[in-house]
Order: structure tokens, then sequence, then C-alpha cells
């Protein structure tokens, strides 16, 4: 997307309207669609009583020598700048009907962020940035499940933004690291949430938001994204709150390092080695690199999506790594040793979360417990039906996410108030075909009070309960640190003694209780952490 300037025409037009209408146009009560940025005028829309700003460039594009570099200070522009339509998304490959994939176009210039607010004049809102998930190789701000109406409708302020994904947010090579040493490497996608959150940081009061009360939000990758950042030596101070909604927090694949071959874990360098031979490129000097620059966004791509993830070489993708500089440790173990950033946090998984449990028998799925199989078999199949398609579900999903989660309400607890919660709700109208609970990422329009504008006319009056409730409760927590508050039942903070979560329930009400499951994750804990 470029930075095509425009005159003020809908506010023009706005004014005009209103006038004939009788209606008073006085300044002070205006709706604010014209903001100047650190870096220029941006010109927004008026939707729906929210002011929406799409498209504004937070870097340069990252394209031509810029490829695989740090994200660079977007130029200034001195026109104004038309904000009223999203970006492209970063270049992925589709995977199937997901919703990104095929009704909006990817870019390698991607690197854009919106905002929503309310449309008066209002200051000093809280402030939500979402990072959004997709494995690191899809996904972006265009999905209608993580848009900002529900929030900047209960007077906050709504960001969310693009960064870059597969192999150009995730890259190494042997010339790459000679060039530029000053600049870390390896995590570009990383490194574009970080210059995000610092122009949010710098920029957000303009828009009316607190630039001293700053959540991030992020669920599966972005989730994981914020584990990194609140275990990065060198983000401490972008944000003030943090929610992770299914982020993990132990290893779900062996920690690459930038350059150092690990036992089961190429660098990621290695991995780049290979990949430019895959791409007729031989050699890993400056002569290589530029090959690889001069290579088509599409053939970077070379269709590496979350499918191709599963494969045994990970299609050749890094991901992130520890490269010394940004990330110095993985976040399990910064987690482990009390070195995280000491913000509140809200922190939880779904009923029915990603599962890489893929046993074929039903004793080969206890048999990972070793000395606790027999435990482990009364805590997952109490029922004795042998049902393995459950069992590797529930096992899979503890692994993953939920007990992970629970490490991490535990650790921050020790500094911080921590929220834990589980999310258990199914949508009425898709129970039938949700024996196991709620998926991954089910809970993400439910958080931002979305479920119209993703499932339509299905949704009951239930399910939109539950969506207000939670997109309350995460408000809240943005404007206070406390999700508390009105008439919703009380969340306590999270103390291992006590093991309580609120678990927003398919019985139609949040319900905060010990955790059930308190005894088979004692038992995955114990197998998490060896």
């Amino acid at each position: 997307m470029s930075c095509t300037p425009v005159v003020g025409i809908r506010a023009i037009l706005l004014a005009l309207v209103l006038a004939l209408s009788g209606v008073a146009y006085a300044s002070e009560v205006a709706p604010v669609t014209r903001i100047s940025t650190a870096s220029g005028v941006v010109q927004g829309v008026i939707e729906n009583n929210l002011a929406v700003f799409r498209g504004i460039p937070y870097a340069k594009p990252p394209v031509g020598d810029l490829r695989w570099r740090a994200p660079q200070p977007v130029d200034p522009w001195k026109e104004v700048l038309d904000a009223g339509r999203l970006s492209a998304d970063c270049m992925q490959a589709p995977f199937g009907p997901t919703p990104t994939q095929g009704r909006h176009p990817v870019a390698e210039d991607c690197l854009y962020l919106n905002i929503w607010r309310p449309a008066s004049d209002a200051r000093k809102l809280p402030v939500m940035v979402w990072i959004h998930g997709g494995g690191f190789v899809n996904g972006g701000s265009s999905s209608p499940d993580s848009t900002g109406e529900g929030v900047a409708a209960r007077d906050a302020v709504f960001v969310s933004f693009n960064y870059r994904l597969g192999r150009f947010g995730f890259f190494a090579f042997p010339a790459l690291s000679a060039e530029h040493a000053e600049e870390a490497k390896g995590n570009y996608g990383l490194m574009d949430q970080i210059a995000a959150l610092r122009w949010v940081r710098h920029n957000i009061d303009r828009f009316g938001g607190d630039a001293n009360n700053i959540t991030v939000v992020g669920e599966s990758a972005g989730g994981i994204s914020i584990n990194m950042l609140l275990t990065s030596p060198s983000t401490r101070g972008l944000f003030d709150r943090a929610i992770i909604q299914s982020g993990g927090g132990r290893k779900l694949v062996r920690t690459r390092h930038l350059a150092k071959d690990v036992p089961d874990a190429i660098s990621a360098a290695t991995l780049g080695i290979k990949f430019a031979k895959s791409k007729g490129i031989e050699g890993a000097d400056a002569a290589a690199l530029a090959k690889l620059r001069e290579l088509s966004a599409d053939a970077v791509t070379s269709g590496l999506n979350m499918v191709s993830l599963l494969l045994p070489d990970r299609a050749l993708f890094s991901g992130p790594v520890i490269d010394g500089k940004l990330f110095v440790e993985s976040p399990e173990e910064a987690y482990a040793a009390g070195r995280q950033h000491p913000v509140p946090l809200i922190v939880g998984a779904t009923s029915s979360d990603l599962s890489l449990s893929y046993a074929k028998r039903v004793e080969d799925a206890f048999a990972i417990f070793g000395a606790d199989a027999g435990t482990a078999r009364s805590a997952y199949d109490p029922i004795g039906d042998g049902d393995l398609k459950r069992i590797n579900n529930a096992i899979g999903s503890d692994r993953a996410m939920v007990e992970p989660a629970r490490f991490i309400a535990r650790s921050m607890s020790q500094l911080r108030p921590v929220y834990a919660f589980r999310f258990s709700y199914v949508l009425e109208a898709k129970r039938s075909g949700s024996a196991y609970g709620a998926q991954h990422a089910t809970d993400v329009p439910y958080a931002f009070d979305l479920l119209s504008a993703v499932h339509g006319d299905i949704v009951s009056p239930a399910d939109g309960r539950i969506a207000a409730a939670m997109c309350d409760y995460w408000v809240a927590f943005a404007r206070t640190g406390n999700p508390n508050g009105a008439s919703r039942p009380t969340w306590p903070a999270y103390n291992a003694a006590a093991d309580a979560i609120l678990d927003f329930s398919s019985s139609g009400a949040p319900i905060a209780a010990p955790d059930p499951w308190r005894a088979r994750l004692d038992l995955m804990e114990r197998l998490n952490a060896r």
C-alpha cells in the first residue's frame, strides 16, 4: 500500500450533510477524523460513531535492500494521508478457508497499523494493541474476528497491525549476520511488533489514547509473541499490561538459535543455506544474499503456510529464534528464573486447544507419562471408554497450551496480579459438532465482541452475552489492571494455592472456581518440566 495523499473531502461532505440537516457542527463535538502524527497528518473515517484509521505506515516498506533488515523509520509525508482502507496483509500462502485468505490481498509492503476509537474527542483512553496469530506464517489485520468496533464502543482505543511472516519475518543467512552488525537478526517479524509498539507509545495520545496505559493482547502466535516480548531484556517498558490467549509458554518445538546448531534443531542460518540451495543459489556470501533478495515474493514464500509447518523439515522455516541480542533465552527459561517483565496479566487457553498429540494407540498416548501412566489414564480417561481421539486431544491440548498457561500464571503471580481463565464456551449452533469443547482460536471474536461479524445470524442471545461479558472483562483490565466490575461474576486474582480460574463455560455465564483439571495438569507439569 502506498501513502496516497488526499484532500479532506470526507470532512467537508460530513459538515455539509450536518449543516443541511440542521445539526450543529461545533468544533468541540465534531467527529475527530484528521490527526497529526509524528510523521504526518492522517485522515480517517467515521463508522457507527467510531473514528477509524486504517493503513497507517509504522515503518518503511521492507522491500529491496530492506528485505531481512530491522524495520526502518517511515519517511514523513507532507500531504494528508488517506487512512480509510486496510493495507495488504503480509506475504503468505493460503492453506484453506480462513478469515484472511481469499478475501484480502497480500504483499511484501505490509507494515501498517489500524486504529479504532470513539468518534468523540475523548482523551486518556485505555489502549489495547492486538497481535494476531497464525503460526507466524499466516494471518493479518484484515481478519474480521479481531477488528476494533467492540472495544472502541466501550470507550477504549484498539490498535491492530501486520508484521512480517514466514521467511520474510524469520530468516537467517551467514551474509545477513555479516552486514549491519549493529542490528539484531533473524526475528524480523518480532522486530516489527516492537516497532509498532514504539509507534503506539509515541503517537497514540494524538488519537485520544493514554500512552502510559497500553495493553498487548495476543492469541496463538500472537500469545507466543507476547511471551517473548515479556522475557526479552530489550522490550522493558513497551507496554503496561498483557493478555495471552493460547500462547503456550513451554517449548512446542525445540528452541532454535540464530547460528548455532544444537541436537535435533539446526540453526536458522543452516536452514537459510538449505533454502537458498532449494532455489539454486549456492554459497553463503554477499553475492548469494543479493540473489536471495532478487527472488520474487512468491518464490520466498514458496508455499509456506500452517499446513507445511507439520512436515518433517517444517518447510525450511525457523520461526522465532534465540538471536543473542533481542532474545537471549527461551520464555520458559526466563519465566522459571523470574526474569520476565512484571506487568499485570490475563492468561489462559481454550478447553479443547491446539493439540499435537497423534498416538496411534491408547497405550501409546499414556506411555509418555512414564511412571505416571496409570494415573494419567485415570485423569484423561475417567469413564474408561478408550476414545483415542478425545484422549489425544486432551493430552495434546494440555501439553501445548493449558498447562503452559498455568505455568505462566504461577510465575507471573509472584510479581504482579494475574487472572487465569479457560474458555470452554461453544456457539450454541455448533455444539453438536464440538464434542470435546472449545477449539483453538474460537475465543478471539468473543474477546472483542465480534460474534455477529464472524458468525452472522446463527449467533444466539446466550452467545452474545458471553461475548459481551468477555469483552467487558478485557476492556476493564486494560483500563485499570483489574477485570472486575459492574455485575459480572467476580474473577479472583490467581495464586497457586487456590488455583482459581474463570471459566467461560457453556452453562451461559462465566464461573470462578478452583480449577477442576488441577490433578491432570499436575501430571502434565511433571511431563513438561522434563
